[in-house]
């Protein structure tokens, strides 16, 4: 039933996966691509200036997820015209969810990467499912194709990381990370509490 990426529980008013038909397996496809390919623009952006090198990386990874969309639009514009239905992960009961950009920025450079390690392989499940579902030739080769290229990304995802974050790079870039909390939180208290700003004591 699907259970190695559909979670369990009722969710009232929502579609179940099994119910969709290919067109909207389709546009939940395309819509899930774009979604991820924003996500990792959001994290090259932020990763820019301190974290160039897995800036870098998720640069790569966002135009990966551009071509995936392109590809599906192209099957959908073959298969059901122009008009592509509205149906997005939380229209779909128990689908997996994408954490927002900003819920993950705070934990850090290690997390962003492990999240999108994640993303990876969700989407390969999905593709993988899919696939199975479908039975329109052209589709189901489709589908096929991405669940394979979903799975290349992750260890894609590792190797882009050595070609751009070597070991010296990724101990920098935990320098400069722990350097950032320490100017943004460290400091701050640290003063507060030498001129009784901040109080130790609990009201």
């Amino acid at each position: 039933m699907l259970s190695s990426f559909i979670n369990r529980g009722g969710f009232g008013g929502r579609r179940s996966f099994d119910s969709l038909t290919e067109q909207e397996i389709l546009a939940l496809a395309i819509s899930s691509e774009e979604d991820d390919g924003r996500i990792y623009q959001s994290y090259a952006a932020w990763l820019r200036e301190d974290f160039p090198d897995t800036a870098k990386m998720f640069a790569e990874m966002a135009e990966e997820e551009d071509e995936h969309r392109r590809m599906l639009i192209d099957m959908h514009r073959e298969k059901f015209g122009e008009t592509i239905p509205l149906i997005r992960r939380e229209h779909v009961k128990g689908f997996y969810d994408r954490k927002p950009d900003w819920l993950v920025k705070p934990y850090g450079v290690d997390e962003v990467r492990k999240q999108a390690a994640e993303m990876e392989e969700q989407a390969c499940r999905f593709y993988a499912a899919a696939a199975r579902k479908s039975t329109d030739a052209g589709i189901r080769k489709l589908l096929g194709d991405l669940a394979r290229a979903e799975a290349g990304h992750i260890g894609a995802a590792m190797q882009a990381q050595k070609t751009h974050v070597p070991q010296s790079v990724e101990e920098a870039e935990r320098a400069t990370e722990h350097r950032n909390f320490v100017l943004t939180y460290v400091q701050p208290g640290l003063a507060g509490l030498m001129d009784g700003s901040v109080s130790t004591l609990a009201p």
